[in-house]
Formats: structure tokens, C-alpha cells, sequence
């Protein structure tokens, strides 16, 4: 049995209800309205339907909500179960109510078949809705895991096809890698060769390099020697030179220093002479003039030693400040 046969017979357990409801509420109405229209007062005999309809309205609230509730799997509780029997039994009473006070024995089972197989059929239309939800729910799982199982299977199948998807794009990943790698390799050989090359050819470049280096450093070298030995010969002679330079400026110096004590002990002499009995000769009276220029003494005493007159001794005096300042001149 699939859900297609379930779903089948829960459709003619629903047909076949609701027909036995709408016969039964029908001839409960046809069956109570007499009874109710006798004990009615006759002004009030036109609401004889409103009972036996407000029963049968209550059985189908009972039923269609039994229903409900089973097909969702529900339990309404302690209430339904007494609204479905008090429905039954007020069914049931209303409708062998007329036999029972007639004491018609055979009117009160024929007029009971209708009730209580409205009562039976509502309970075992329960019943059966139940069962019927209960495998409905089973089949629904059993579809949930079947359509999970499948499910899962595809996912398992892709999965594999993943995997190999995976492997094989992962192998020829590795032999892309290998290859390059070997490619890298030739590479890096090739490579490391050249720079072999280069290094050599720059090692063979730097020894040249530093021989002609080491050369020209000899040659600067002796070049510098014999440089710092002609500086030392040069200095050696204008040591030689300076030193005679030296002893010829301390002897010019000497001389000097004797020629000024000569010439400060003739002027002193001169000096030191006093006045003379007559004039003297011109070229000692300028001598003496030009020793008491020298000492600072007055022209006065500049005549005085002479013997020549003042004036002559002051133009003396005025051309020997003259000499000086064109000597002090540059």
C-alpha cells in the first residue's frame, strides 16, 4: 500500500461519513421535529426543526473537528469525547423519544439505527483516521528517508565524482609541477653555468686587475720614494741653506751690532767732545749735527758743539727729518 491508496480511503471514510451524518441528521430531523411540535406550545410549533438542528450541528462540529484532529495527529482531550457521547445520546433519545412514550417497542429500535450508527461511525471514523494518519505519517518518513537515502547517494556519487575529479586534476597538477620543477632545474643549471662563466671571467678580471693594481701601486710606490727621497735631499739642502743663511744673517747681525757700538761710541765721542776752540770742517760739523739728531739734543747744543751758527744747524736738523720721513715712506 502506497500513499495514493491511503490517501484513497481516507477520501471514502470522508464521503461515506459525511453521507451517513447528512442521513442521519436528515431523518433525526424528520423524526424529532413531530415530537417537538406535539410538547411545543402551538404559537411556538414553527421552532420545532431548531432542536434536532442544533443537535445535528453540534455531531458535526464533533465529527469534522475529530477529523481535523486526527489528521493532524492531535488529541482534543476529556471535553470531545463527552460533547460526541452527550451528542449521541440526545441523538439517540430525541429520536425513540415518540416510540418510547407510545411503548412501541419495534419504533424505538427502528427509530435507534440511525443514532447509534452515527455514534459507531463517528467513533470508528476516529479510529480509522488515526490508523489512517499514523501510516500516512509512516509512508511520509519512509518517503523523507527513501528521498534522503537517494539523496545522500547522489551526494555520495558526486562526492566520488569530486574525488576523482579532484585526483585527477591533483596528478596532473603534479605533473605540471614535476615539469616545471624540471624545467626550473634546467633552468637554475643553466643559470648557476653562467653565473660559473661570469664569476671566473670576473675573478680572472679582478686578478688582472689587481696585478696591474698591485703594479701601479709599486710604481707609485718608487715613484713616491724617490720623491720623498729628492724632498729630503731638497730638504736637506735648503736645511743647508737656511743654516747658512743663519750664520751668515747672525754674522751680518754681529757686524751690524759692532758697526752700531763703532757708531754710537763715535757719537758719544763726538758728543762728549764739548764746544771747540773754532768752527769745525763741514763734513764733521754735519757728522756731529747728525749724532745730536740721533740723541734728541737741541739745536742749540747741536751749534754749540760745531762751532756753526744756529741757523746752519737747524737746516741740518730739517734735512735730516726730511731723510727720515721719505725713509719712513713706503
Amino acid at each position: 500500500m502506497n500513499s495514493v491508496h491511503v490517501r484513497s480511503a481516507e477520501r471514502a471514510l470522508s464521503v461515506g461519513m459525511w453521507m451517513i451524518v447528512g442521513g442521519a441528521m436528515l431523518y433525526s430531523v424528520l423524526t424529532v421535529t413531530p415530537l417537538m411540535a406535539a410538547h411545543t406550545a402551538r404559537e411556538w410549533a414553527w421552532t420545532a426543526p431548531i432542536l434536532p438542528l442544533v443537535v445535528d450541528a453540534a455531531v458535526v462540529i464533533v465529527v469534522r473537528l475529530d477529523s481535523v484532529l486526527a489528521r493532524l495527529g492531535g488529541h482534543g482531550g476529556p471535553w470531545p469525547v463527552a460533547l460526541r457521547w452527550m451528542t449521541g445520546a440526545m441523538t439517540l433519545a430525541l429520536n425513540i423519544g415518540a416510540s418510547a412514550l407510545a411503548r412501541d417497542l419495534v419504533g424505538v429500535a427502528i427509530h435507534s439505527v440511525a443514532p447509534l450508527l452515527l455514534i459507531v461511525t463517528a467513533e470508528a471514523g476516529l479510529a480509522y483516521r488515526r490508523a489512517l494518519t499514523a501510516t500516512i505519517r509512516g509512508l511520509e518518513e519512509q518517503a523523507r528517508a527513501d528521498r534522503a537515502d537517494r539523496e545522500q547517494a547522489a551526494r555520495d556519487r558526486e562526492q566520488d565524482r569530486q574525488q576523482r575529479v579532484r585526483e585527477r586534476r591533483d596528478h596532473e597538477a603534479s605533473l605540471a609541477r614535476e615539469q616545471r620543477d624540471h624545467e626550473a632545474r634546467l633552468l637554475r643549471e643553466e643559470a648557476e653555468r653562467r653565473e660559473r662563466v661570469r664569476t671566473e671571467e670576473r675573478e680572472r678580471a679582478a686578478a688582472a686587475a689587481h696585478a696591474e693594481r698591485e703594479a701601479r701601486e709599486r710604481r707609485e710606490h718608487e715613484r713616491e720614494q724617490a720623491q720623498r727621497e729628492g724632498e729630503r735631499l731638497e730638504r736637506q739642502v735648503a736645511q743647508q741653506r737656511e743654516l747658512e743663511d743663519r750664520q751668515r744673517a747672525e754674522r751680518e747681525r754681529r757686524e751690524h751690532e759692532r758697526e752700531q757700538e763703532r757708531i754710537a761710541r763715535e757719537r758719544a765721542e763726538l758728543l762728549s767732545a764739548g764746544p771747540p776752540p773754532e768752527k769745525l770742517p763741514e763734513d764733521r760739523a754735519r757728522t756731529v749735527v747728525q749724532a745730536a739728531f740721533t740723541a734728541g739734543l737741541a739745536v742749540r747744543v747741536a751749534a754749540e758743539l760745531t762751532g756753526w751758527s744756529v741757523g746752519w744747524a737747524s737746516t741740518r736738523y730739517q734735512e735730516l727729518r726730511a731723510a727720515a720721513l721719505e725713509g719712513a715712506t713706503p
